[in-house]
């Protein structure tokens, strides 16, 4: 995540960087923890604690290590890049803001594209990679409103907080999870 960060570029450049990066990261890891499984052991912890338990265990389990490896590369990028411009705590709150925002996109559409919603491991790679760049892309997603915010604020040495997009990220990975977990419940 903190491949693109140099000594003395712009921090909030460089939080936006790796903030992007977290979009496929998460997609990722979260299709990883829902799937990696047996059915078999899947089936056992699923009569154990019920489906919708386990489904949303392996949901969280992928946006933490997101958020992790989200909050290393912020805190990399903080330590070595420039904040004189912002200020390092005008920095770190929308950086973790922005961080926050990338890894719960990138959940959710990490959730939509991985099991119970999608049976078959390569239309779900495909899912997976495809909805990691549209919302990367996109103009409504709250990812690229973030890390559109951090990158504009680099121009104007402002480091505007994202709340918005923090609210429809919230809102966009409750859905997707939920969406989900209740599938895996109808399945199980």
């Amino acid at each position: 995540m903190a491949v693109g960060i140099r000594p003395g570029d712009p921090v909030l450049d460089s939080l936006g960087y790796a903030a992007a990066g977290l979009v496929p990261l998460a997609a990722w890891l979260v299709r990883i923890c829902v799937t990696n499984e047996p059915g078999a052991a899947r089936d056992c912890a699923a009569a154990a604690a019920g489906p919708v338990r386990v489904h949303a265990a392996a949901l969280l389990t992928g946006l933490a290590g997101t958020l992790l490896a989200g909050a290393l590369a912020a805190g990399a990028a903080l330590l070595v890049c420039d904040g004189a411009a912002t200020g390092p705590g005008a920095a770190a709150v929308a950086g973790a803001l922005v961080t926050a925002v990338c890894a719960l996109t990138g959940s959710a559409v990490g959730a939509l594209s991985g099991r119970p919603l999608v049976r078959r491991r390569g239309h779900g790679i495909l899912a997976a990679a495809l909805g990691s760049l549209l919302a990367l892309v996109l103009a409504p997603s709250p990812a690229r409103g973030a890390v559109t915010s951090l990158v504009s604020g680099a121009r104007s040495g402002t480091a505007e907080v994202p709340l918005t997009a923090v609210a429809v990220a919230l809102a966009l990975a409750a859905a997707a999870g939920t969406a989900a977990c209740l599938a895996a419940a109808r399945r199980g």
